[in-house]
């Protein structure tokens, strides 16, 4: 019985298929221990988004290595994906596992030790390129299964992976491959399997979900069919949506999902810039008055939902007035939440050979007023809560200032915190805030 010890890095699918293996492990008797503890099995869910992901993918698997040097060290994922040579030459690599060949972590540890039990104990570990398959010439969808969440309460169900919007500062087509669709029914049985463990909220999650369904055959479900049909499952009691391409958000989409009970009204709108210039040097698909549009159309049908995003500052090419235009066009949406990224080269992307780079201080600058204004609407946004029924699915204990205090969300993904030793986990409720226990928990 040997021990394995497992780290993620990057996204929530990263994430949903960590889950995957690591169920997959114990089911065939590996022991899970703390990845800060010895293991005789070291597995590092790598990312490779930006370069820094890569650096800090390696930092952990020379860690994991330098911790016991006996052990197994197993790269898997993207930075494996894009990154090849260069992990098949890190002698702190013992095994290299690339996208699409995650679901067989078990047969591959087991020819990895039945080898070396046949070769010998002095036998040299290795690193098979045979795991690494050309992600770019696939359209297989890699089936894999989760039986129980890795939260109690909520979970996320990967849909599809892969995306074929190669913008132009995102390595992701690369290391993903073109988008791969996950059968319907598929989906569906995993759905019910962890209702019926006791979940009750579902987060679809994908690299790209807004294209689920398009390597489908004209006539099978797309992303609003399979959300309908998910809302009918018993047990389920939410369905959040991951991140939304804009254009996705027709009136037709809104209307219909705003008539799903079930549907958290919480969107995640990719933005990146609220310029155009600036959107098609990145080469975004839409303009930022379709991006208004899709806005004005959830805002009809939803009360008061919560928009967020993502916002790229320094992009090459962002002038002061292409920033000045942003921001007007962030203050204008006034979104709950902002994830503010200061724009990083990432190697073999074309943003990462553009002309008229934006020095690093002119970044921060940007970055510190976009932080300072998304501070502001995020707390403006749960303070239009206060005095207001909110329905909250309960999720874990917290202690402060020796009181304890149970902790969920609402179904806009704010966080409410009533103060009981009983444990309300995986219960839902109708509150009330009236204060803030923090800056982002409402009471």
């Amino acid at each position: 019985m040997k021990t394995v010890a497992l780290h993620n890095l990057g996204c929530k699918v990263n994430g949903y298929e960590m889950d995957v293996m690591q169920q997959k492990l114990q089911e065939n008797g590996y022991i899970i221990v703390p990845f800060d503890e010895a293991a005789d099995i070291y597995i590092i869910n790598t990312c490779t988004v930006t370069n820094i992901a890569d650096r800090k993918s390696r930092q952990m698997l020379h860690r994991a290595k330098k911790r016991n040097p006996q052990s197994v060290v197993v790269a898997v994922g993207c930075y494996v994906q894009t990154g090849t040579e260069q992990v098949l030459q890190d002698l702190s690599v013992d095994i290299a596992i690339g996208n699409n060949k995650k679901g067989m972590i078990v047969e591959i540890l087991d020819a990895y030790f039945a080898s070396k039990e046949q070769k010998g104990s002095e036998v040299e570990a290795f690193c098979d390129h045979d795991y690494i398959i050309d992600i770019n010439h696939t359209s297989e969808y890699e089936t894999m299964h989760l039986d129980k969440p890795g939260e109690h309460t909520r979970a996320y169900i990967k849909i599809q992976d892969g995306c074929n919007q190669f913008c132009s500062y995102c390595i992701i087509p690369f290391a993903r491959g073109r988008v791969r669709s996950r059968e319907q029914e598929d989906i569906l049985q995993e759905v019910r399997t962890i209702a019926a463990n006791g979940c009750r909220e579902v987060v679809l999650t994908g690299i790209h979900i807004s294209s689920y369904g398009v390597d489908f055959p004209e006539k099978e479900s797309k992303l609003l069919s399979l959300v309908q049909s998910i809302h009918q499952v018993e047990g389920i009691e939410r369905i959040r949506l991951g991140s939304l391409e804009p254009r996705i958000v027709t009136e037709a989409f809104a209307r219909e999902i705003a008539g799903l009970p079930k549907i958290c009204p919480h969107f995640h709108l990719s933005l990146q810039s609220g310029c155009d210039d600036t959107l098609k040097r990145m080469n975004r698909k839409y303009t930022a008055a379709e991006y208004m549009e899709g806005v004005k159309y959830l805002r009809k049908y939803f009360d008061n939902p919560a928009i967020t995003t993502d916002v790229i500052v320094g992009f090459p090419g962002e002038t002061e007035e292409d920033f000045a235009i942003c921001r007007d066009f962030l203050d204008q949406i006034h979104f709950y939440e902002m994830h503010i990224f200061k724009y990083s080269k990432r190697q073999g992307t074309r943003a990462a050979e553009m002309k008229d780079q934006v020095p690093e201080p002119v970044k921060s600058q940007r970055s510190d007023i976009l932080l300072s204004m998304e501070a502001q609407m995020s707390k403006a946004y749960r303070e239009s809560f206060l005095g207001k029924a909110v329905e909250v699915l309960y999720e874990e204990s917290i202690e402060k200032d020796g009181m304890l205090y149970q902790i969920g969300h609402t179904k806009e993904y704010v966080r409410f915190a009533r103060r009981t030793e009983e444990d309300l986990s995986g219960r839902i409720y109708r509150e009330v805030p009236t204060g803030f226990l923090e800056d982002d928990i409402l009471i």
